[in-house]
Order: C-alpha cells, then sequence, then structure tokens
C-alpha cells in the first residue's frame, strides 16, 4: 500500500516536522492519520504497544473537536489507556477487571490536547492499573521492547514508549507517579519528562491534593515536541484545588537560547540503593560531557533520609491504590478483589492499604514536606541533579519479581524490590519537582540507557533548554543513526 512519505522520512519527522508539511499543503491531518495506521499495522504485530484504534478519528482528524488549525496540525497522536479519559473511549487500564468501561466525558488536559491540534487515534497499553513497572500479563498482552523483544519496555507508559521508539507516532501521552515516563523512555531511547506538580491537570476526576505524586505528561523523540506540548497544555481546570505555575516565556523560545553555566550535581547511590557499575560508567561520560559544555560538575548527593523517602512513596501507593480499588468495588457491589480479575500484588496491595490508619497517613504527608524543604534547600546551591534514570539492568521479559503477577507474599517487600531497581525517580514524584530523562548511554544488552536530570520546582523551562542544548551538541538528534530492532523503516 502506498504513503505519502516514505518510511524512512516519517520516521526522521517529529511532530512539529510533520505539522509544518501539512500546513503547507504537502499533505493532509487524514493521510497522516491514514499512515500511522499502517505503521500499527507494521509493527504492532511484533512488539504489542497499541490496545485499540480509533477508525472515526483516522477517517476524520477534527472528530471531537480536534483544532486542526492548533500548532499540531492534526498530527496523529496515542493516549495511553490510563489517566486523562477520552469521552466516549474504552479505558481498560490493562485489567480484565476494567474490560469493557468506557470514560463519560474527556478531562480537562484532553481538551487542551485537542485544542493543541493532536489528532487522538488511539490508545497504549499499560500494565494493570499502572502499578509495575512491564505490561506483561499473557492474558491480557506482553509489549515487548522495539531495541529488542526479548526485553520489556519497563512502564507504566509501555505502549506509549514502545510505540515512539517504534517509529509508530512521534509523541504520545504518558503519565508518571514513580517514573513512569522517565524509566521506560530511558530504556527505549526517548525523551521523557516528569513535569512540576502543578503543571498539567488532572482534573476533573482527581486533583493534586488526592494524586499527589502522578503527572501527566508525553514521551517524544525531540526536545521541540515536548516543550510545544507543555505550552500548550499546561494550566488548571477550574476549581483545582492547587495553583499552577505559569512559565514566564514560551519553552519554545527558551529552548532555542543556551543555558547559563549551570551547577550539577552528579550521584549514583540514594540509601541502600546503588548503580549498576556499568552504569556508574557511563553515568561518568555524561558528567564529563556535560562539563565539557561549560557546566560545573560535581560528584554530590542530596543529605536526605532516602530509606524515609522510600517509606513514605511507598504508604502513597498503598493507601491511595486501596482506596481506589475500594471505589470500583462498591461500584460493582462487591465486598474484595475477585482473584480471578485482578493481579495477585494489586489485592495484596488493597489488603494492606485499606486499612490503613489516619497517624500512618499522617506521617507520610509529614515526610513528604520535610523532605521538599530539605531538597530545595540544596537546590540553593546547586541547579541540577544528574543520575542514571534507573539503577539495574533491564530485565527479560518473564522475570516477574517486579510485576503485580508476581507472588512474593510481603507487599512491602514487594516494593523494596521496585526501589532497588527504580531507585532515582521516586524523589521528583514525592517532592513534586521536575525531572526529565534523556537518551544518553547505552546498557551492556544493547538497550538503550537514560540519564536523568532533575530541578526544583517550576524550573522545567531550564531541565528542557539543557537538554535542547545537549541535543543541538549531539548533531540535533540524540539517538543519531542508531534504530530499534524493530522500526518502521525496517
Amino acid at each position: 500500500m502506498t504513503t505519502p512519505m516514505s518510511w524512512d522520512d516519517w520516521a526522521k519527522q517529529d511532530a512539529i516536522g510533520m505539522a509544518e508539511r501539512v500546513r503547507s499543503g504537502q499533505l493532509s491531518a487524514a493521510e497522516l492519520a491514514r499512515q500511522a495506521q499502517q505503521a500499527v499495522a507494521r509493527i504492532n504485530p511484533r512488539i504489542h504497544a497499541v490496545v485499540e484504534l480509533f477508525e472515526d478519528a483516522i477517517a476524520d482528524p477534527a472528530t471531537d473537536g480536534t483544532r486542526l488549525d492548533g500548532p499540531f496540525a492534526g498530527v496523529p497522536f496515542f493516549m495511553k489507556d490510563l489517566g486523562i479519559t477520552v469521552k466516549g473511549r474504552l479505558q481498560e487500564q490493562g485489567s480484565t477487571f476494567m474490560q469493557g468501561v468506557r470514560a463519560h466525558q474527556d478531562a480537562f488536559l484532553t481538551g487542551r490536547i485537542r485544542q493543541a491540534g493532536l489528532n487522538i487515534i488511539g490508545r497504549t497499553t499499560v500494565p494493570e492499573f499502572g502499578v509495575c513497572s512491564s505490561a506483561e500479563n499473557p492474558r491480557v498482552y506482553v509489549t515487548k521492547n522495539p531495541w529488542n523483544p526479548h526485553y520489556t519496555t519497563f512502564g507504566s507508559s509501555a505502549g506509549a514508549c514502545a510505540s515512539v521508539a517504534a517509529g509508530i507516532v512521534p509523541l504520545a501521552h504518558a503519565t508518571d507517579g514513580g517514573g513512569s515516563i522517565r524509566i521506560p523512555a530511558g530504556a527505549n531511547g526517548l525523551v521523557g519528562l516528569k513535569a512540576s506538580r502543578g503543571v498539567f491537570s488532572i482534573g476533573p476526576g482527581l486533583c493534586d491534593i488526592t494524586g499527589y505524586v502522578s503527572t501527566q505528561g508525553v514521551v517524544s523523540r525531540s526536545l521541540r515536541d515536548s516543550a510545544l506540548f507543555l505550552d500548550h497544555c499546561r494550566g488548571g481546570a477550574p476549581g483545582e484545588f492547587m495553583p499552577y505555575w505559569k512559565a514566564e516565556r514560551p519553552y519554545s523560545e527558551l529552548i532555542e537560547e543556551e543555558p547559563k553555566a549551570l551547577r550539577i550535581a552528579v550521584s549514583h547511590q540514594w540509601g541502600p540503593y546503588c548503580a549498576d557499575p556499568h552504569f556508574v560508567l557511563e553515568l561518568e561520560r555524561v558528567a564529563t560531557f556535560l562539563q565539557g559544555l561549560g557546566h560545573r560538575v560535581e560528584w554530590r548527593t542530596p543529605e536526605l533520609d532516602f530509606e524515609q523517602a522510600f517509606w513514605a512513596q511507598t504508604i502513597c501507593y498503598v493507601s491511595n491504590f486501596a482506596q481506589f480499588i475500594q471505589r470500583l468495588l462498591e461500584q460493582r457491589g462487591l465486598s474484595e478483589p475477585p482473584a480471578d480479575q485482578i493481579e495477585p500484588i494489586n489485592i495484596k496491595i488493597w489488603e494492606k492499604g485499606i486499612h490503613m490508619p489516619y497517624g500512618t497517613r499522617w506521617k507520610m504527608q509529614d515526610t513528604f514536606n520535610a523532605l521538599s524543604r530539605k531538597l530545595a534547600h540544596f537546590y540553593e546551591s546547586w541547579d541540577l541533579i544528574l543520575t542514571p534514570t534507573f539503577s539495574k539492568p533491564t530485565p527479560l521479559l518473564g522475570d516477574t519479581q517486579y510485576l503485580t503477577l508476581c507472588d512474593n507474599p510481603e507487599v512491602l517487600d514487594w516494593f523494596d524490590n521496585l526501589w532497588s531497581i527504580f531507585s532515582f525517580t521516586p524523589l521528583a514524584n514525592l517532592t513534586g519537582t521536575p525531572a526529565i530523562s534523556l537518551p544518553l548511554a547505552w546498557q551492556k544488552s544493547g538497550l538503550p540507557l537514560g540519564m536523568q536530570l532533575q530541578s526544583r520546582q517550576a524550573n522545567d523551562g531550564l531541565l528542557l533548554q539543557l537538554a535542547a542544548q545537549i541535543e543541538r551538541a549531539l548533531g540535533g538528534r540524540f539517538m543519531q543513526e542508531a534504530l530499534p530492532e524493530v522500526h518502521v523503516t525496517r
């Protein structure tokens, strides 16, 4: 079947590049949507990243009010099957328990996405309820890493990252409650920004006071795509409980300018968890590279009680998720989660959290506050912290210790295993601070290895500005000519 663009050309274009072609009249938004549909047909049988395509949005990109005169001009876009809702569409959250569930309304951010001109043409895979690190339940689907399909993509934005890495679409919706944007972006060679708390709305279903740690966003292949998404999709819905940050100027303009010389602290061990030795070597190489760009780079670790931080993050997950499951059960008149429809660890999290005393929750909130203040004090002396995005090599598919299919009888021990591999991402969720994973290194397996930069609250623009400087220094493309094994061009 013929396509309006060659697959080589398609894969080289970011979303802004595609939008420019639509505005110039070289092709239409409908042609872009149809080529994305063909890309799914080429790729999805091998990596299982896309759950469903929306045929009506492919046939008519203006479906549901998408603004084709917006900055993205109808570029095809996938929504993660978790988080913000899309009116009338299924949102099954990787769970047999949620099969057939449809959203009754667009979330506020969904409306902003449409106004920005992104054409939502489908939804991507997630672990059950986004809890674990791999979309890997054979009863539902198994999402594979396009760089090597024997490995996991990580998660929970599994299908989003696999689809962008494989060249199906240039950017896709993702969410991050403990690293779920950054971690799979790091293992798939993508740009993954976890924005500050108070940038993207999660209304009307939730607000920051109930969500606490999770934020919305995208994964992309180019800095300018991520910056443009932030510029046009940020902001709070009417009635938001928390204040929302406003950027002094558009990030799309900011990233065109070189950042000042920055103070960058480099770290590879947080509390009991230390990065793999090969990762440390790659970290040292990246630190030297940043020093060559004119930045002050030193080995420094914030003096925080990291064990207390991981405890608080675990309590937040357990207590929030237990109440989330409880609400679903009450809606169906059930007294407990059905074992044949909800994965074992998720049931254990419900059991652990449903009767958690308020005093434990209060101590968690107090820990959040104390750590946020102490980290902010560290940022008085340092602009950024550089770490690997994760601390252990990406596992092969079938390694169940990190999955919610795991038979570990103790939930807290299961979380400890999780933190041992995802040691460096949760702090930004706890404190509400921004962090970005950039594809700057490689694992011994040949998979990409993300490097993470974190900064103080509302400093998202500085992260993007430095990332754009790095992108330019690498010739304008992070991954150079490297391509995954499974890719639209192959």
